[in-house]
């Protein structure tokens, strides 16, 4: 167990980690090794992306898609998270991405991978809650009160987005306190729902056919709904079925962004974005068989196209508490998800605007005296979120944004370490991959090629002109304002050492605030 002088040392041991990267200690520095799990897998939770995305898989080669698809997915998302988790070991910061990739790649392509990430957690947090409110509606406000709403349209779901959107930025201003008590409990209560429902699904199910794990249907167009095009290429469906994996398994980046409130982050962060991950991907594997082995039938099941998963809940033979709990539960995991969603983006932009990478950046990098929390930084996250479900209200298309835009994100540091490593990079930290760090670089790189075609493809080609837009966006801001006002982060040890009266300053502002 560990005492008093050892939290004391190990935080003294972060905070010189983090003023030999050049920033303050301004953000407080309370979470535990759990906490930083906890957040990942809060982002990452197999009851959001593995329920509300598992159309996407089934619609595309039926059962054989989801069961195979989910493991391909998930070996490649442990590939992409081990090979960030070496990057975040040396570099335990809240900007993580971006910072990796201004370190090990330059500033240009360091403010790249900000402007890629940023976009792809808003698309977090828009997704998912977009996913929670249609779960509102149909397992709460339907099942269990009995409300019509199926003609409710946009501006009924606009208006829940907020409230829920606006709750989640609340919590995150008081404190990373009260924002780790809500996190740690969502860790809790995914494990208790997943295993609850699971078990309730296999004891439902009619029949154990376990060959349905390895029985590939094409199920494209009207067969399965009409949530995927027809093709006639199982090859191609498969790869758009990815999208359930991958989309569900993503955001665990956030155990990196709150690596400055995590104690002993450089071993904390790497086992917390690892155990994310494969915990996620044993879980849900056991969850997705279990809804596989309970539908009565597979047809009947693909033509309900987003139905189906609410089908069984309501077929679900326990009590009927254990069920509401259950609808409850799935909820409110939602819900916890997005709120860690809205903390990750935060600190994200936080660390961008911190080194002037934001208009406005002076607002944005503001931490609250009272709550240690990036207040600006917050609320600007909840705007940008709420704005992206108006431009793409579609779940569909903010789900696969998701999971584009962030594993191209985590890509890109990883890209950069594959040339730096050996040469530029020669600082590492506790969490080494030694001889699969390169040959995990390549397979990371590869595979987020594979994503971007997917995630293009139809119904989610709206993406191609976020894409565009982005890219335009990005062109324009560097050449015409950021190549010569952008500083970046403090690299070379001169600007690292010209910072330290300014870090001094700093903590001593936020010590100062909230002594008053």
């Amino acid at each position: 167990m560990s005492t008093d002088s050892d939290k004391a040392r190990i935080l003294a041991e972060d905070t010189a980690t983090l003023h030999k990267m050049g920033y303050a200690q301004e953000l407080a520095r309370r979470m535990s090794g759990f906490s930083n799990f906890a957040v990942a897998f809060s982002i990452i939770c197999i009851l959001a992306g593995g329920i509300t995305s598992f159309q996407a898989g089934f619609s595309a080669t039926g059962p054989g898609g989801v069961f195979i698809g989910w493991i391909v997915g998930s070996v490649f998302a442990l590939i992409v998270g081990v090979s960030m988790a070496q990057i975040a070991s040396a570099y335990p910061t809240a900007g993580a991405l971006y910072h990796w990739s201004s370190i090990l790649g330059g500033r240009g392509w360091g403010w790249a991978t900000a402007l890629v990430n940023l976009l792809g957690l808003i698309f977090v947090v828009a997704s998912v809650n977009v996913g929670a409110y249609d779960l509102f509606t149909s397992l709460i406000l339907g099942n269990i009160f009995h409300i019509d709403t199926s003609h409710w349209g946009l501006w009924q779901q606009f208006i829940a987005v907020v409230l829920i959107t606006v709750s989640q930025g609340m919590f995150n201003h008081m404190g990373i306190r009260t924002t780790t008590k809500l996190i740690d409990f969502s860790g809790y209560l995914i494990f208790f729902i997943a295993i609850v429902l699971t078990i309730a699904l296999l004891v439902g199910a009619q029949h154990y056919d376990f060959s349905r794990l390895v029985t590939f249907i094409n199920f494209s167009g009207k067969p399965g709904g009409n949530v995927l095009p027809p093709s006639h290429s199982l090859f191609y469906l498969f790869l758009l079925g990815l999208l359930l994996p991958l989309y569900t398994i993503t955001g665990f980046d956030g155990a990196a962004h709150t690596s400055e409130e995590t104690m002993n982050a450089r071993r904390s962060v790497p086992r917390g974005i690892i155990h994310a991950i494969f915990w996620s991907f044993a879980f849900g594997l056991l969850m997705e068989v279990a809804i596989l082995l309970a539908m009565p039938s597979l047809h009947k099941a693909a033509a309900q196209g987003g139905n189906v998963f609410f089908d069984l809940l309501d077929n679900l033979p326990v009590a009927l508490p254990v069920k509401y709990l259950l609808y409850v539960g799935i909820v409110v995991s939602n819900y916890l998800c997005a709120l860690a969603g809205v903390t990750s983006t935060s600190r994200m932009v936080f660390a961008f605007s911190r080194d002037g990478g934001l208009p406005g950046h002076k607002i944005w990098r503001q931490v609250s005296a009272n709550h240690r929390s990036p207040v600006g930084a917050i609320w600007l996250t909840v705007v940008l979120s709420i704005a992206a479900t108006l431009y793409s209200p579609a779940f569909a298309a903010l789900a696969a944004g998701c999971a584009m835009f962030l594993y191209i994100s985590y890509a890109m540091p990883v890209a950069a370490g594959l040339f730096a490593e050996g040469k530029t990079w020669t600082e590492f930290g506790p969490f080494r991959l030694g001889a699969l760090s390169k040959p995990f670089a390549v397979l990371t790189i590869l595979g987020v090629l594979v994503l971007i075609y997917i995630g293009i493809q139809p119904p989610n080609n709206i993406l191609i002109s976020y894409g565009i837009g982005l890219v335009v966006l990005m062109v324009v801001l560097w050449f015409g304002v950021a190549r010569t006002r952008f500083p970046g982060p403090p690299v070379s040890r001169e600007a690292i050492e010209a910072r330290m009266a300014e870090i001094e300053a700093e903590e001593q502002a936020v010590q100062q605030g909230a002594a008053d």
